[in-house]
């Protein structure tokens, strides 16, 4: 420029940067210009994000005074968005001076620096002669006066770019060293202490994957510290997560440590959110670093572990919808559910695992070359949660899923003989439900046709043989054809020869043959084929290391075999050891709580039928599994859900109630029987499980105790993918410690006062408690026999055999008195019930009189004192406060009821009572409040016309200023036999069903005048069966009047209901008939 530069001032506008490619390869957190007036001063561009064209824009201006002639301008990356540290690693570095800048005049030009790998970084700039100062030399910065952090950083920077593009190690040694010595500069606490591990850790693992370097340990654990000092919402963290997650990648590539990949796929869940797209660190880094972790999580095998499921939710989310991988995401995660739910029985796993294949079914168009497959898992699931709740059209589903894949694989398809056998599996599970002799037949075709296209020599002839001997077996098990067993044997025999002696699956045929020989014994009593099979039972557990699954299924096969033997021969020792093997199989670690709790029901059947003394172990094993298993849900539905699986054992608690009184153990018989309601009556409650308990008690115990559980669990789990048998004991070894901690920590929650039970039944001490203010009368009714049990306030149980009754009497009570109250509904008010008064009389002679002489001869119990009714099973729905004799004495005076005996009040248990009578112990005085809902809307019900009188004669008997307990009349309401916790109250919007009430949580209530009973308050006056709204009016308003009577100051005390509603219905028997006073029930304290 002639005339020279010096002494004016100079505007340079620095627009953008292109073909940016860093020495070492590191990502940087942004990019940014130095221009270097002289060695003591420099202006820098700010620090903008490198997109992945690899371009920067900056649009700056800086005008400054050219006081020398030459400068230099740098391109720099600075790996710190938050606070550089140093200078950055240079990109390029040229000399120039003012002149050449402004020899392009008004004109953009572009700079062009010396190439990086082999490309030529370059600036586009403009310059001009400023005509005014705009005193931006201000912006200067001191440039060679750093401290010493910052030159020794830039000087490690250096160093490790020299070592990536040379690979001389020394360049590295030299570059960990400087590192190394800013860290010691930068201590905890320092404001640059992240940015110095990140140097030091970036330098390590480079000479870690270079193969320069063998420790990865240091260099991952400098970046778990380092991102603990970023955490989420720092500016640097995303790029702290990146680095974390690529040394988590190279670890697991070298060792291949699930653990690693497993870390590394949470923090990319974190990681992919931070990273706009069209970013260098998006393109470049996270997109390679999540793509690796997808393809290598991909080939992992897939388990049902809490880990192993929150890798595939991981999976999910890193391949949302739209991206390619996502179906293959969707199908893992729904198999790992699949797998946990055949492990743990848990219904939401399976409920979601088929959720998720339909999701994945969607997403493939017809044609899509994995239909078939995903087709096929979706059946399977079907199938799976058919056989664990019976439902049909989960079973029609799968079969009309299965028939159209066998379409989709015609003659000459490679898969047709997978579709064959699990199409064949279906029938067989349909046949058994139906008993359609064309399914189990079309069964047979097919897996004889499957194994047409396994020849002699395929790798699964021997499954399709196995599978042709089950079809026989069952077909046999129905239809008695002695070919079909003979042949199924033939068939299990040739599938054995061909399974080698390490197959993982030898040991199922090995008990499927000896289960056919079991079978063929029965009918030919051939002593060969029964000691033949249980041999063949030994060899199987042999084959398995002690925590294997399977080893259950085989104790189960052993017993069997046993007791056939016994049945024949009636050698106790058979019998014995059946029970031995009904012990193992129960009681097996390993197997899922769903499979254990149907072999102690099958064992208490055999040893009830057999009269063995393992009973009352058999019943407590049951209870005990099914709390267990109760306990790993999460919610009051799904427990419900869990325990309709074993509906058929509802009776358990009185049958073991029936036998520990057989054995003459009374308290054991109220522990089993409250034991085993209670499992039912929580269910129809809100009543937290022990654990929920322990979380509002003691939060870090309950956390610690869920986790042990969990790794019990795990470990258990695991042990069944495990073939080698060093790796097995190691398994087990592992198992043992586990759960060596966790009995120390449920020893450690027993130690709390409130907690001494925890997992345990309870004990008769303990709920004696609920007899403090009366007897409690539990009522037995078992096929075994019927009973009655007193709890007194103190002592024994005193047992009442109604030897009179058996259960079929009662179930045909049952069914006359619901034929009696229809008729009766129909009758004018002053007819006489004839029947019911029969049915009064035969609740009095046959069930409550032999009671009522324990109590008055025994006891010696005094008249119009408080006792407790605690109906089980058939006796649930009889009205028994209603026993009566009906007779007239010779001086004309009539015999005294029930009721005028004594006041009646009912508890579904034991413990509801303890507890409700704990809880009345804080009262508050809460508000009052009535609900009535006579006029529901056109087509929502019957319209009930008294409720608003109802509710203006309550309103009237209420004292305006009384402080009186919560109160709620619900009235109009409809049942659902079939679903009883949708039973309704029918409101004018929408209905209310019990579950939504049993739900809520209203800790204060605590009484309840509802039309049906309902769960959530201390006490309830419900009804048994429907009233006539116009006639039980009379009973409301005299049950009111009691309730607020002004001898006792007005105000209401509802430990006063059950007296206030004796008194009511004795009060109306001129104007309500019979069954509309029996109908009121008292349930609570």
């Amino acid at each position: 420029m002639p005339g020279g530069s010096e002494g004016r001032y100079i505007k340079i506008d620095v627009i953008r940067g292109q073909n940016i490619r860093v020495p070492s390869n590191r990502i940087p957190a942004g990019i940014y210009v130095s221009i270097n007036v002289n060695s003591e001063r420099r202006w820098t561009t700010a620090t903008d994000v490198l997109s992945s064209e690899k371009s920067v824009v900056w649009g700056s201006t800086v005008t400054l005074s050219c006081a020398t002639p030459a400068l230099s301008i740098e391109i720099r990356a600075s790996y710190e968005v938050d606070q550089m540290l140093g200078s950055g690693e240079l990109i390029g570095k040229i000399q120039t001076s003012w002149d050449e800048l402004l020899d392009d005049g008004d004109e953009a030009f572009d700079l062009s620096f010396p190439p990086v790998w082999d490309v030529h970084p370059s600036l586009t700039l403009k310059a001009g002669v400023a005509h005014t100062c705009d005193d931006q030399d201000s912006a200067l910065s001191d440039s060679l006066v750093d401290c010493e952090i910052g030159q020794e950083t830039d000087a490690g920077h250096a160093r490790f770019a020299e070592y990536i593009t040379s690979g001389v190690v020394s360049h590295l040694n030299d570059a960990v060293q400087h590192f190394q010595l800013v860290l010691y500069q930068c201590p905890v606490g320092h404001p640059d202490h992240a940015a110095a591990l990140t140097n030091l850790a970036v330098a390590r693992l480079e000479g870690y994957t270079q193969n320069d370097l063998q420790d990865i340990d240091t260099p991952t654990s400098l970046l778990r510290k380092t991102l603990a000092l970023r955490p989420q919402g720092h500016p640097d963290h995303a790029s702290s997560l990146y680095n974390l997650v690529r040394a988590l990648n190279w670890r697991y590539s070298k060792e291949s440590t699930a653990v690693y990949i497993h870390e590394s796929a949470q923090l990319c869940c974190k990681l992919l959110p931070l990273c706009s797209e069209g970013t260098y660190l998006r393109s470049i880094g996270v997109d390679s670093a999540v793509g690796y972790v997808i393809s290598t999580c991909d080939s992992l095998p897939i388990n049902g572990s809490d880990e192993g499921i929150h890798l595939r939710r991981n999976m999910l989310e890193l391949c949302p919808l739209g991206h390619q991988h996502c179906p293959k995401a969707l199908n893992k995660l729904a198999w790992a559910l699949f797998i946990r739910f055949t492990q743990c029985g848990n219904i939401d796993d399976i409920d979601e695992s088929i959720h998720l294949r339909r999701e994945t079914i969607s997403l493939c168009p017809e044609g899509h070359p994995d239909q078939d497959s995903y087709l096929n898992n979706l059946a399977l699931s079907l199938k799976a949660r058919f056989d664990h709740q019976g439902k049909p059209q989960d079973l029609d589903e799968a079969i009309s899923l299965q028939e159209g894949i066998l379409r989709l694989r015609p003659v000459g398809h490679k898969f047709r003989h997978n579709s064959l056998d699990s199409l064949g599996s279906s029938l067989i599970a349909r046949f058994e439900k139906r008993g359609n002799i064309d399914d189990i037949a079309r069964a047979i075709s097919l897996y004889r046709e499957a194994l047409t296209l396994r020849p002699p020599g395929h790798p699964h002839r021997d499954t399709t043989l196995s599978n042709l001997a089950v079809a026989l077996k069952i077909r046999y098990d129905k239809l008695d054809v002695s070919e079909d067993l003979n042949e199924a044997i033939d068939l299990y025999r040739e599938s054995l020869r061909l399974k080698r002696l390490d197959h993982p699956e030898r040991h199922v045929t090995l008990y499927s043959l000896s289960s056919a020989l079991c079978s063929r014994f029965t009918h030919t009593r051939e002593n060969g084929d029964i000691k033949e099979a249980t041999q063949l039972c030994q060899e199987a557990l042999a084959s398995l290391p002690s925590l294997h699954p399977d080893r259950s299924r085989i104790h189960v096969w052993l017993q069997s075999a046993y007791l056939s033997r016994y049945r024949i021969q009636h050698n106790p020792v058979d019998l014995l050891l059946a029970v031995k093997n009904f012990r193992l199989s129960s009681n097996h670690p390993t197997r899922g709580f769903p499979e254990r709790i149907i072999q102690s029901c099958n064992w208490i059947v055999a040893v009830e039928q057999h009269a063995h003394g393992s009973a009352l172990e058999a019943y407590s094993t049951f209870f005990e599994l099914l709390d267990a298993h109760l306990a790993t849900r999460s919610s009051a539905t799904s427990r419900r859900e869990a325990a309709a699986a074993f509906s058929y054992a509802r009776t358990l608690p009185v049958d073991a109630a029936s036998c520990a009184i057989r054995n003459d153990n009374l308290r054991q018989a109220v522990e089993l029987m409250e034991q085993g309601r209670g499992q039912q009556w929580s269910l129809a409650s809100r009543l937290k499980t022990p654990v929920e308990d322990l979380e509002s008690a003691n939060p870090e115990l309950a956390h610690k105790y869920l986790e042990l559980s969990k790794r019990v669990s795990n470990a258990a789990q695991s042990s069944a993918t495990i073939t080698n048998r060093a790796a097995a004991d190691q398994a087990a070894t592992e198992y043992r410690r586990l759960t060596r901690q966790w009995e120390a920590v449920v020893a450690e929650i027993r130690d709390l006062k409130a907690f001494s039970r925890f997992l345990l039944p309870p004990l008769y001490e303990d709920l004696q408690a609920a007899a403090r203010y009366g007897p409690v009368i539990i009522f037995i009714a078992s096929k075994y026999s019927c009973s009655a049990i007193i709890i007194p306030t103190s002592g024994d149980p005193i047992p009442v055999p109604l030897s009179s009754i058996t259960l079929t009497d009662l179930n045909d009570l049952k069914k006359r008195f619901t034929r009696a109250i229809r008729e009766a509904s129909l009758m004018n008010p002053k007819e006489s019930r004839t029947d019911l008064i029969v049915l009064s009389r035969v609740i009095w002679d046959e069930i409550m009189l032999p009671i009522i002489n324990v109590l008055e001869d025994v006891l010696k119990l005094k008249h119009h004192s408080r006792i407790w009714l605690c109906p089980t099973a058939a006796f649930t729905s009889i009205p028994l406060h209603a026993a009566h004799p009906f007779k007239t004495n010779a001086d004309r005076s009539k015999e005294p009821c029930l009721e005028d005996l004594y006041i009646c009040s009912y508890t579904p248990t034991l413990s509801a009572l303890v507890r409700s009578r704990q809880s009345m112990k804080t009262r508050i005085t809460p508000s009052f409040a009535t609900i009535g809902q006579g006029q529901p809307g056109a087509g929502r019900g019957k319209a009930l016309l008294a409720v608003d009188s109802e509710l203006e004669l309550v309103q009237k008997l209420v004292p305006a200023t009384a402080p009186v307990p919560v109160f709620l009349v619900m009235q109009p309401h409809e049942k659902d036999p079939t679903q009883p916790y949708h039973s309704h109250f029918v409101m004018r919007d929408e209905h209310l069903t019990l579950l939504d009430i049993m739900e809520r949580d209203v800790p204060h209530a605590e009484f309840a005048f509802f039309w049906s009973p309902v769960f959530g308050v201390q006490e309830v006056i419900g009804t048994l069966w429907e009233v006539n709204d116009a006639v039980a009016k009379h009973v409301v308003e005299a049950f009111y009047k009691y309730m607020f009577d002004p001898k006792y100051g007005g105000v209401m005390d509802c430990t006063k209901a059950a007296w206030a509603l004796n008194r009511a219905t004795h009060a109306v028997k001129t104007k309500v008939p019979l069954e509309q006073r029996m109908v009121f029930i008292h349930i609570g304290v």
